[in-house]
């Protein structure tokens, strides 16, 4: 039987590449980030624990925000372009937004672990959580040293981020 011939299917297209990012946006959210995460260690030290342990569930929120839609589309990032960026200079240089991104994905994961282990009754568990993002958060804010883009960087170097798919045998 013979086939008529079908029409082009259009293949899928590479996953789009996030615009790269003025650096000085993702710096001006780890200030903001560390400042709240310093209030929910201050909340969790004094006995303010339900407090505390709904202000790092925010913060997670906002982690997986920037880390599932984006650094450069993460509320922060929104209000640095739309405030912050137009009364400043244009940036030297732009960076690559894969790092910043995988860097919120770091501090979900940090967050999300300080929120489960909360829900499960270990409320010390929320401080040391906002204490430890918020080390990664002061270090990024104050010196530019982001430790989640340095680990992005990292697993790239050991080949674990970054890999296409693998072709399998015999296709």
């Amino acid at each position: 039987m013979p086939s008529s011939p079908a029409e082009p299917r259009p293949q899928p297209s590479a996953r789009r590449a996030r615009p790269d990012l003025d650096p000085r946006g993702p710096r001006f959210g780890a200030a903001i980030t560390a400042v709240l995460l310093l209030v929910v260690v201050f909340l969790s030290l004094t006995g303010a624990s339900v407090a505390a342990f709904v202000l790092l569930t925010i913060l997670a929120a906002l982690f997986a925000w920037g880390a599932f839609a984006g650094a450069g589309r993460h509320p922060y990032g929104v209000l640095f372009k739309t405030v912050m960026r137009p009364r400043l200079g244009p940036p030297t240089a732009l960076e690559k937004a894969a790092p910043p991104t995988f860097a919120q994905g770091v501090g979900l994961l940090v967050t999300v672990t300080g929120v489960v282990l909360g829900l499960a009754g270990l409320t010390p568990a929320v401080g040391v959580a906002a204490a430890v993002a918020f080390v990664a958060a002061f270090l990024n804010a104050v010196f530019d040293y982001c430790l989640g883009c340095q680990l992005y960087l990292l697993l790239m170097r050991a080949g674990i981020l970054g890999r296409g798919p693998t072709p399998v045998a015999g296709s």
